[in-house]
């Protein structure tokens, strides 16, 4: 087999003909092939095309869509393809197992909020503020700190920073979520310890309650308009 580099006239994916002559590995991935079955019943590429922008960039290889074809109409590919999708079933399974196991504990997750006098929230809050302002002067360019106290902050300002503050002594929940590999079942997972997190902050401080609705609101569906 002759794997050489296309000509320039032919490096444009959206050509007609070269669809229905190659495939490159996502559309191989789309008719079920692994990579592992790539290697196996295919090898090596019948075309390497170089990227049209980015020539450092590793070619995309392309395989000959009536070599794919011969090769799906075998008894190896149909065996092959019985194992990669008792694999992928297996791996299905086993993520939505780790997704019951993840939501359940968080379900039932004592959260343990700190149970401060009103004084010294309020002081803790300003202090956790103004050390975050401080240091956004080291990442973000022009930004000057403006160290803010109690006495200066509007009372529901300085509801937000209360909240925020002991949304941040609350952090450690958020260790529950790293149970979860990739993107499977997180965003659920996520939401639910947010939620149970809100709710314990306003059971702890009901003059937050609020401001946890609020900010809650707020993560889930984003800034009010104007």
């Amino acid at each position: 087999m002759s794997t050489h580099d296309e000509r320039p006239e032919d490096q444009n994916p959206e050509r007609p003909e070269q669809a229905r002559t190659h495939l490159s590995a996502a559309g191989l991935r789309a008719r079920g092939w692994t990579p592992a079955m790539v290697r196996q019943l295919l090898g090596e590429p019948d075309l390497l095309r170089s990227h049209p922008h980015f020539r450092s960039a590793p070619k995309t290889r392309l395989y000959s869509i009536e070599r794919v074809e011969a090769a799906e109409r075998s008894e190896e590919f149909r065996a092959a393809s019985a194992v990669a999708a008792r694999r992928s079933a297996a791996a299905r399974a086993a993520a939505l197992r780790k997704r019951r196991e993840v939501l359940a504990r968080i379900a039932a997750e004592p959260i343990e909020v700190p149970r401060l006098a009103p004084a010294r929230l309020a002081a803790s809050a300003v202090e956790h503020r103004n050390r975050q302002d401080e240091e956004r002067t080291s990442w973000r360019w022009g930004h000057v700190a403006t160290p803010a106290t109690v006495d200066s902050a509007e009372p529901s300002t300085l509801n937000r920073w209360k909240v925020d503050y002991l949304r941040h002594r609350l952090t450690r929940y958020d260790d529950i979520l790293d149970d979860l590999s990739g993107r499977t079942g997180r965003t659920a997972a996520e939401e639910l310890l947010r939620r149970r997190l809100y709710a314990a902050i306003a059971t702890a401080y009901p003059d937050l309650a609020e401001e946890c609705e609020r900010q809650l609101r707020e993560r889930e569906f984003g800034p009010p308009p104007g």
